[in-house]
C-alpha cells in the first residue's frame, strides 16, 4: 500500500521546472505509469527503489528499472501526448 506522508513529499521536477508531489511523479510516465527519472530524482529524499519495490506490480517495477531512458525528444513527445489526452477529457482549463 502506498505511504500518504510519502505521496506528499515535494520537489523540484526537472522535465516540468516546478515543485511537485511525489504522487504526480508515481502516475506521470507513458499509460499513468511511474515517470522514468522517478529514481534519478527521489533517491536522495528517501529510499525509492524499495518503496516503488514493495509497491509496484513486479512486471510494472521490472519495466521501469530496465528500460533504457527516453531521449528528450521522446519524452517532450509524450508530455505532448498526455496534454492532449488531458485536455480531452476535461483536464485540462
Amino acid at each position: 500500500m502506498f505511504d500518504p506522508q510519502k505521496d506528499n513529499l515535494e520537489i523540484r521536477c526537472p522535465r516540468l521546472g516546478s515543485i511537485i508531489p511525489f504522487r504526480y511523479c508515481l502516475i506521470s510516465g507513458a499509460d499513468s505509469m511511474p515517470c522514468f527519472k522517478i529514481l534519478d530524482c527521489w533517491w536522495e529524499i528517501f529510499d525509492v527503489d524499495a518503496y516503488l519495490k514493495e509497491n509496484l506490480p513486479a512486471e510494472t517495477y521490472n519495466s521501469l528499472v530496465t528500460e533504457p531512458p527516453k531521449t528528450k525528444v521522446a519524452a517532450i513527445v509524450e508530455i505532448v501526448e498526455q496534454a492532449k489526452r488531458k485536455k480531452q477529457t476535461g483536464g485540462g482549463r
